[in-house]
């Protein structure tokens, strides 16, 4: 059985895959298509780059929205701590 070796794509085959992702983050069969002929790669390869592509995109945001609710929520103590006591 012959080992798979990983494909390595251009700089210019990942700047259009980026900036296709950019703009839409799945692509129909028919797009996939086109997408794979114009950049010469099998449209598998480009199923799996989006799939990958996907992913590190979920974990990235997922992590940003958590930095951002620790931030809310550190702001939100803050300004409970800096309240004056009411007084009855």
């Amino acid at each position: 059985k012959q080992k798979h070796t990983r494909p390595t794509f251009s700089g210019h085959q990942i700047f259009a895959l980026e900036k296709t992702f950019e703009q839409t983050k799945y692509l129909a069969g028919p797009e996939r298509a086109r997408l794979a002929f114009a950049l010469g790669m099998s449209e598998s390869q480009v199923k799996v780059w989006f799939q990958n592509r996907r992913t590190k995109w979920r974990k990235k945001h997922a992590a940003e929205m958590a930095s951002a609710k620790k931030r809310q929520e550190e702001r939100a103590d803050m300004f409970e701590g800096s309240s004056m006591p009411e007084e009855d």
